[in-house]
């Protein structure tokens, strides 16, 4: 199947809250073409997590949204193709923007391996108007 969205973790997380960004969101999350990076599962799992541990969330709620992400969408594994580009995509970008990390370079490889947008409002990703969708 071909994929035209990659959702990173922002928008993810403003579509929980159902924020404006989340609301701009929503039809590419839930419009049944797009996929999820793995990395981007790790990370609203550890913010969950961490949500659990303040009182913020209930342990039932935090394993209803990360069911929900792959229920909603497709989860992409991390392949070595895409390793290995995100690893050149990490030298490249760490030049270009500060607070640039792997995780954005394995967002970033996902989306051009499959020739997909990201939907973001990460401002990581601002200066790559081509390969994103804003969502701020």
């Amino acid at each position: 199947m071909n994929y035209s969205y990659v959702i990173d973790s922002y928008a993810w997380i403003e579509y929980f809250r159902g924020s404006k960004s989340g609301v701009k969101s929503k039809p590419y999350i839930e419009g049944g073409n797009s996929v999820t990076p793995t990395i981007v599962v790790a990370e609203l799992s550890r913010k969950f997590t961490n949500e659990v541990n303040v009182g913020r969330e209930t342990l039932d709620g935090r394993r209803k949204a990360l069911l929900y992400i792959g229920t909603t969408t497709t989860i992409f594994d991390l392949t070595k193709e895409v390793a290995e580009l995100a690893g050149e995509v990490d030298v490249e970008r760490k030049v270009l923007v500060k607070g640039w990390g792997l995780a954005d370079s394995i967002i970033l490889a996902t989306a051009r391996m499959l020739k997909a947008k990201i939907v973001t409002g990460d401002t990581h990703f601002k200066d790559l108007k081509d390969e994103i969708i804003s969502v701020w």
